[in-house]
């Protein structure tokens, strides 16, 4: 996982199969972690984030593929106590600030599930965005036309990058569901033709016995 400015990321406890992708935020976005894993079926995953009080975080995060795209998620503060607990949710969003100092874990659950595999993506964003300007916070005077344009072009590839992260799971999600339904008009399609050559047997068979001369048995001598 990432270390971030204010913490850092710790894989927990649970088991990891399968694969994990992490992918690091550019410098245009705050702290934080993006990570998209496959959560087994009657398991359960765990990441811990160590934070400070006070900081502002939020976590997002969506089921991309799996049963019917439901998952269970809390979030538990230093002393054990869940702050966000949802059940068999396809995606949500949780804004908070930490009211205490220390390793918060967040746990995504497939406990409920026994055949259904899972996709989720996450993302953890820990604290506030910093100024693309040094002193843009406590300066008098107003933007130049030059810095108007840079907080403007900021402003505008956040949104691109928004766009393309949905999109990007959108994408994911749509893929999985046509996979799925093509294996399904497969197995289906190959169940007909069984179905089809049995039939056909069948009548031939049933058919051919029309039109089979039964020939008498022959008796034992004459008088």
């Amino acid at each position: 996982a990432e270390r971030s400015g204010a913490g850092r990321m710790r894989c927990g406890a649970g088991r990891m199969r399968g694969w994990a992708l992490v992918l690091l935020l550019g410098a245009l976005r705050a702290g934080g972690t993006e990570l998209t894993f496959e959560l087994p079926d009657s398991d359960k995953q765990c990441f811990h984030q160590e934070l400070d009080r006070g900081l502002k975080f939020t976590l997002d995060y969506q089921v991309i593929t799996g049963g019917h795209y439901d998952v269970d998620c809390y979030i538990e503060d230093p002393n054990g106590r869940a702050i966000y607990r949802e059940t068999k949710k396809q995606y949500d969003s949780f804004p908070h600030h930490a009211e205490l100092t220390g390793i918060y874990t967040f746990c995504f659950s497939n406990e409920f599930s026994t055949f259904s595999h899972k996709t989720v993506y996450f993302n953890l964003q820990v604290g506030d965005e910093p100024p693309i300007l040094p002193d843009m916070g406590t300066r008098v005077t107003a933007l130049t036309q030059m810095e108007s344009a840079c907080v403007t072009i900021h402003e505008a590839l956040k949104a691109v990058i928004d766009s393309q992260t949905h999109y990007r799971l959108r994408e994911a999600q749509d893929r999985s569901r046509a996979e799925e339904l093509s294996g399904r008009v497969s197995y289906w399609s190959a169940g007909e033709t069984v179905i089809l050559f049995v039939v056909s047997i069948g009548q031939v068979v049933l058919l051919k016995s029309f039109f089979t001369e039964k020939r008498p048995s022959s008796g034992a001598g004459g008088t």
